[in-house]
């Protein structure tokens, strides 16, 4: 019987490494930013993002969020903890704290979050920068805002108390929708009066560098 030829392979010239990493594809994906992407059209984004049955504009977006978290705050600290407290001064104080933190902490990284580019919702932000001092600002800031709400809805009482003929009666009360409503109309308010006086100064400079 013949013996059975044994089947050589053929040498392998050059192993394969699998494991053999684009590294230098993968440091460029690491190091890549705005500053060296090619720009894409937002028709190309669109393919990629998820699609859902309601589509909401990012201002609206940037916009619904500030309200419901000042609708919260009210809800939580005017009438959460209204009733321990009897002095007015006294709810105006907690709730600016509250409404500080919460916009520190909460407000302001919700809208970062749902950016699409990086700043994208800066100018729905009062107070741009992080930190310790960024906390203290935004304290202060909801201080001033909670005072205007709360004086306009002393303003609306006292003229429909004038109007009716009834001053001890309570026309409107605070209640978490208007109060959101209000709270968002005087921070976007003073929102717009910031981008004002930033561009007037910029302007300013520009001239003055001009000369």
């Amino acid at each position: 019987m013949a013996k059975k030829r044994k089947q050589v392979k053929p040498e392998i010239e050059k192993e394969t490494d699998y494991y053999d990493l684009k590294k230098d594809a993968v440091q460029a994906l690491a190091e890549a930013d705005e500053s060296n992407s090619p720009e894409v059209s937002e028709e190309e984004l669109k393919k990629y993002r998820s699609t859902t049955g309601l589509h909401l504009a990012p201002w609206l977006k940037a916009v619904l969020i500030k309200f419901w978290f000042a609708g919260a705050v009210c809800f939580f600290f005017i009438w959460g903890l209204g009733i321990y407290m009897a002095d007015v001064y006294d709810t105006l104080l907690v709730t600016g704290i509250g409404m500080g933190i919460v916009t520190d902490i909460l407000t302001n990284n919700a809208l970062r979050f749902i950016e699409r580019t990086r700043g994208e919702n800066e100018r729905f932000i009062m107070v741009t920068k992080r930190g310790y001092f960024s906390f203290i600002l935004n304290i202060l800031y909801a201080w001033l805002v909670v005072f205007f709400v709360y004086t306009l809805y002393n303003v609306i009482n006292l003229m429909a108390a004038n109007i009716s003929g009834q001053p001890d009666k309570i026309f409107l009360g605070v209640e978490p929708i208007l109060f959101g409503l209000f709270y968002l109309g005087f921070d976007l308010l003073f929102i717009e009066i910031k981008h004002f006086i930033i561009s007037v100064l910029e302007k300013s400079g520009k001239h003055t560098k001009n000369r």
